[in-house]
C-alpha cells in the first residue's frame, strides 16, 4: 500500500489517503483511513470498512470524532475507519455498479428511469477477494487492529454487497450494516443462499450481528426495499444461531439519500457493540 499524491482537496485530520490496485482484477481504489488520536486498546482498535467513501467517509469520521468523546453517553468507541472509494469527484461513481453487483442477466435488471443501460456490473466476487485477501491484511499490518471486531457498512448497492458478503461468506465480519439495500437487484441469488445459509453460518463459528435499515419514505418505492429488508432481517433473526443477532430499523421521514447521515451515526454505534 503506497501513499500517493491525491492532488488538491480536503483531507480530514487523522486521515491518510492511498491508492491501491487490486492484484486480481487490476482495478484501482482510493483508500481513506482514519485513525483515532488516542492510543489503541491492548487488543487493537475496532475497524469499520466503509463502502462508497466518496459520498460518506467524511460524514462517518465526523460522527465518530464527536460521539466517541463521550463513549459513556453515546456507546461509540474510537475505531479505525477504512473508506473504500474511487478516484472520482462524483459521490457515486459508476464503477461501484461493477464492484458491488454480481453478474445478473440483463432481463432480470430493473428498468433504468431514463431508459439507458446500466453501467457494467458483475465484479462483486473479485471485490470480495480484494477486501479479504489484500485490503484487510494491509490494514492489519499498518495499524493496530482488533481482528475480532471488524465491521462493514454499505448503502444501496453497497448495502446489497454487505448482504452478499454475509450470505455468501458468513463470518468475514462481526458487524454487517446494510442501509437501503438493493435486494431487488439480486433477489434470486439471495433466495438460493438462504436455503443453506444457517448450516454454513454455524460452521464458521463466528459471532455476527446484522443491522438492515431503510428510510420511511422508501416505503413507496417499487423495489419494495423497506418490506424486503424487514422480511430478511426477521428471517435472519429467527435462525436461532448462537452468537448471532439481526435487526431492522426504519428511519422516520427519511428517503433513500437523506437517510445517509443518520445511517452513518447508527452504524458507528452498532459497530461499537461488543
Amino acid at each position: 500500500m503506497n501513499q500517493d499524491d491525491m492532488g488538491p482537496g480536503v483531507i480530514l485530520p487523522g486521515t491518510s489517503v492511498y491508492k491501491v490496485r487490486a492484484e486480481r482484477s487490476g482495478r484501482e481504489y482510493v483508500i481513506n483511513v482514519f485513525v483515532p488520536d488516542i492510543a489503541p486498546p491492548s487488543r487493537g482498535y475496532p475497524v469499520i470498512y466503509l463502502l462508497d467513501a466518496n459520498a460518506v467517509f467524511g460524514t462517518m469520521v465526523e460522527a465518530m470524532c464527536v460521539q466517541s468523546v463521550r463513549s459513556d453517553k453515546t456507546g461509540v468507541v474510537p475505531a479505525v475507519i477504512v473508506g473504500v472509494g474511487y478516484d472520482a469527484e462524483h459521490p457515486f461513481p459508476p464503477e461501484r455498479h461493477y464492484d458491488f453487483m454480481m453478474s445478473v442477466p440483463e432481463a432480470d435488471l430493473p428498468r433504468r428511469p431514463d431508459g439507458t443501460s446500466w453501467p457494467e456490473h458483475g465484479g462483486a466476487e473479485a471485490f470480495m477477494h480484494f477486501i479479504e485477501e489484500q485490503l484487510k491484511p494491509e490494514v492489519e499490518e499498518k495499524y493496530s487492529i482488533d481482528r475480532s471486531r471488524q465491521s462493514i457498512v454499505g448503502h444501496s448497492l453497497g448495502g446489497l454487497f454487505v448482504l452478499q458478503m454475509l450470505l455468501g461468506n458468513p463470518g468475514t465480519f462481526r458487524h454487517y450494516i446494510a442501509g437501503s439495500p438493493s435486494i431487488h437487484w439480486n433477489s434470486a441469488w439471495i433466495e438460493q443462499q438462504r436455503a443453506s445459509w444457517v448450516s454454513r453460518a454455524e460452521n464458521c463459528g463466528t459471532e455476527m450481528h446484522v443491522l438492515i435499515a431503510a428510510g420511511e419514505q422508501e416505503g413507496s418505492h417499487p423495489s419494495g426495499v423497506v418490506g424486503r429488508s424487514r422480511e430478511l432481517a426477521h428471517w435472519l433473526g429467527q435462525t436461532g444461531l448462537e452468537g448471532f443477532s439481526a435487526e431492522f430499523t426504519c428511519f422516520e421521514d427519511e428517503g433513500h439519500i437523506s437517510v445517509l447521515p443518520i445511517l452513518m451515526s447508527r452504524a458507528i454505534r452498532f459497530a461499537s457493540r461488543g
